[in-house]
């Protein structure tokens, strides 16, 4: 995806993880679609900071976690249900174990981050586990407008 292309299609998941995802609100809300994978020690380091994140700005962020397998361990349901109680992920989770939404985003790495604004327009992406404040910083910004 490219910077200002809109938020693409879904299709139904694998299965939802903390119930279905929330409809998204255009004009309400900015939205964070967050990939992430059971197996992937950076999305476990820096799940802690997205938590932050998920809270700080509740009243004018919608978080999606969407868990992209990167192995055959990685498709464990059980396994990835633990994580996300571990690692206190109370947002909902996409469980997309066919990959529809990782294509339709052309998404190929975890930590990934999608920031869209209140229109669904990409304002922002980031992957990789460091570096967070960058993130925060635009979330911030995208969320004032």
């Amino acid at each position: 995806m490219k910077i200002g292309d809109q938020l693409p299609e879904w299709t139904a998941p694998t299965l939802w993880i903390n119930g279905e995802g929330e409809p998204i609100e255009w004009g309400k809300n900015a939205t964070l679609i967050h990939f992430w994978s059971v197996s992937c020690y950076f999305c476990k380091r820096a799940m802690a900071e997205l938590n932050q994140y998920r809270d700080l700005y509740q009243e004018n962020l919608t978080v999606i976690s969407v868990h992209f397998p990167r192995s055959e361990q990685d498709l464990d349901i059980e396994l990835v249900k633990k994580t996300v109680e571990e690692y206190k992920m109370t947002q909902s989770i996409y469980v997309d174990h066919e990959f529809q939404l990782a294509k339709a985003f052309l998404n190929e790495y975890v930590p990934s981050y999608y920031l869209f604004d209140k229109q669904g327009k990409l304002r922002y992406y980031q992957a990789g586990g460091t570096n967070l404040k960058m993130l925060d910083t635009r979330i911030s910004r995208v969320i004032s407008e």
